[in-house]
């Protein structure tokens, strides 16, 4: 192990205030990274400054304080960074995967650090494997996988949600509703296989686990009614087994994976109607409605909601597997 000073130029940032810069939009504005943990740190965009040299693409910003110390990212365009944000620059030759390993070493350390000890005395120090030492599975990683998966699916432009008509249907007008299936976590164990087994969570498109057997057809909805995860939806594109806290819904109609999505997330915007003593179980399901936009006649605009998916960044990966 050698001092993360031995790879990096580590140096404390700019430290702007966002409050006293210009916001501009991504296409002009220079990326602010601040301490934010997500979204690799960006807060916003802003306008260049004459006086001062935003760092440049390739160099990383690391958090040197509050709830997200030690939060590291590589920047991918030029950037300025907020109070106690550091910037730390390659010293020796590294490609973008190495860079990433360590941006993962250095966040690693975060729970020596508080809101009372930040890591602005000690950064320099922080030890790090040496290019000697890492992991020979780095070669087999390429971080342009990913490339593009950002792009929208379809470039139509359709109408902005509130420019369209909508009305209510019930949930029995759309979908055969029917249960899932319970299976114990010994029978779990007994059943290995490749087949998703659905729980009752709010992620990983509710996949808990895998099993031998599917019990409901792909191209369905699964919405959880019980558990900290109520009136989570999920499209499941391939066959499954949903457990008993999870009811599927069966299209009426020709669902597309675009206008799957679109229910789904309208069917979460009924999570605050649910808890722990009101359970969306079958039957309150069944009558629950949800509102959709619609064609002239009533009926659902299903051309819309799939046209309005497509336009929206990643849908390219929509039917990616």
């Amino acid at each position: 192990m050698i001092a993360l000073s031995s790879i990096f130029d580590v140096r404390y940032g700019h430290s702007l205030e966002l409050n006293a810069l210009r916001v501009a939009s991504r296409d002009s504005g220079v990326a602010f990274v601040s301490r934010k943990m997500g979204d690799n740190g960006i807060s916003a965009f802003v306008e260049r400054l004459v006086d001062v040299e935003p760092a440049p693409a390739g160099d990383i910003s690391c958090a040197l304080g509050g709830n997200g110390v030690l939060t590291t990212h590589l920047q991918e365009q030029p950037f300025y960074v907020g109070r106690d944000v550091a910037i730390l620059r390659p010293i020796v030759p590294l490609s973008a995967v190495q860079i990433l390993f360590y941006c993962f070493c250095v966040r690693s350390n975060r729970f020596r650090y508080s809101y009372g000890r930040q890591a602005n005395r000690t950064l320099k120090s922080l030890l790090v494997p040496s290019l000697d030492n890492l992991p020979g599975w780095l070669a087999e990683y390429d971080v342009e996988m990913f490339t593009g998966s950002d792009l929208a699916k379809s470039t139509k432009s359709p109408s902005a949600l509130g420019e369209v008509r909508w009305r209510p249907f019930a949930l029995r007008e759309l979908f055969e509703l029917r249960k899932g299936k319970r299976l114990t976590k010994a029978q779990l164990k007994g059943r290995p296989g490749s087949i998703p087994f659905i729980g009752a969570i709010d992620s990983n498109n509710g996949v808990t686990g895998f099993v031998n057997a599917a019990i409901h057809e792909a191209g369905t909805l699964t919405v959880n009614y019980n558990g900290a995860g109520v009136a989570d939806a999920f499209y499941q594109a391939s066959a499954y087994w949903a457990s008993d806290d999870v009811n599927v819904l069966y299209p009426k109609f020709a669902m597309t994976p675009a206008i799957a999505l679109f229910i789904a997330t309208l069917i979460r915007k009924e999570k605050y109607r649910f808890n722990y003593g009101r359970k969306w179980h079958l039957e309150r399901m069944t009558e629950s409605e949800i509102q959709l936009p619609v064609l002239a006649d009533g009926s659902p605009d299903w051309t819309y909601m799939n046209q309005l998916v497509e336009s929206l960044p990643f849908s390219s990966q929509i039917d990616a597997r």
